[in-house]
């Protein structure tokens, strides 16, 4: 979850999560009762165990060097961890069978996607990625489509109240939702609550465009999961070709694990959408920032939510994104 709109950037992530015990401590989590056996891996069809689960949101990125320059926003102090390797979240990964991962373009390197790309070329079955492209750039439909033999599935915009204000009058921004709706690319959003009103006004222009909404659109971020954001999300449910994607668990609600606040939220969001329209991202490297591990973010869709059958945990641990990114 990063958005280099907030100078604060990268972070306020560490801050975050120093803070997060004692948000925590001041949060009024409702106790869930722990699912005793949601599903057992040896019981996935051989067809789909082979591909393993997906992981639909994770970050890598390289040193910053000359042949890799961080865009002009950002500075070394600002690339923590240093750097975040595929090596790295394929071993991370392979301890819960996820086999296959989503790449989020790093804003630390802004449009210049040359390292996910290069991770993609190297591992063209296990990766796929979501670029970020300057909507105001001259060949809009060239680049995405070019991209997409490149092996990106969707593009990421900053949906921040300042940025979506302009959405409508753009030219750039049209070209990007509607090639995206001839090439099947997603259109995946790092959202805030307040411009949810606004992603149902772009669904109902581009209703052939897939449209993922990153991390909950962020509700909880505050501490607190408000309930009319919720209901405001969940409204989304109505556009077909709308995705959410249940992740970062770290920097929401209490962001203590094991993130058993999070799970009415979810709950609600799939009664909404139906699993089939959720996915499951740790948002790595920052889920396995200490206190934090990788394996806490898995379980909460894999073994503690007790009201997702199997088949309901298996799209959003990975048939959802399998369908979105996976298929050529």
């Amino acid at each position: 979850m990063n958005d280099p709109t907030q100078r604060t950037s990268v972070w306020t992530r560490r801050s975050l999560l120093v803070a997060s015990s004692a948000m925590a401590i001041g949060a009024s989590a409702k106790s869930v009762a722990r699912a005793t056996s949601a599903f057992e891996p040896g019981t996935l069809e051989p067809s789909f165990l082979e591909g393993g689960f997906i992981d639909a949101h994770v970050h890598v990125w390289p040193k910053p060097s000359d042949d890799f320059p961080l865009d002009s926003k950002y500075t070394v102090a600002d690339v923590v961890p240093e750097s975040f390797t595929p090596d790295a979240i394929l071993k991370l990964a392979g301890t819960e069978n996820v086999r296959r991962v989503v790449l989020i373009q790093m804003s630390f390197f802004g449009f210049d996607n040359k390292y996910m790309l290069e991770c993609i070329r190297k591992q063209p079955k296990q990766f796929k990625g979501v670029a970020i492209i300057d909507h105001n750039a001259p060949d809009v439909e060239g680049t995405m489509t070019r991209m997409q033999e490149q092996g990106v599935r969707g593009f990421r915009l900053y949906a921040n109240a300042q940025n979506v204000a302009q959405w409508d009058q753009n030219p750039g921004i049209d070209a990007m939702f509607q090639t995206a709706a001839k090439t099947k690319q997603a259109i995946c959003l790092l959202s805030d609550p307040e411009v949810l009103p606004a992603i149902e006004a772009m669904a109902t222009k581009y209703p052939r465009t897939k449209i993922v909404i990153d991390h909950f659109s962020r509700i909880g971020m505050k501490g607190q999961i408000d309930q009319a954001d919720l209901n405001k999300l969940c409204g989304l449910s109505r556009f077909k070709k709308v995705f959410v994607k249940t992740s970062a668990f770290y920097a929401l609600g209490a962001k203590q694990a094991p993130y058993t606040d999070l799970l009415p939220m979810i709950k609600q969001l799939r009664d909404a959408f139906t699993a089939n329209r959720l996915m499951w991202g740790s948002d790595c490297p920052y889920q396995v920032q200490v206190p934090h591990n990788y394996k806490a973010s898995f379980s909460l869709i894999g073994t503690q939510s007790p009201f997702l059958n199997e088949i309901e945990i298996k799209a959003i641990l990975g048939r959802t994104a399998d369908e979105v990114f996976f298929q050529d």
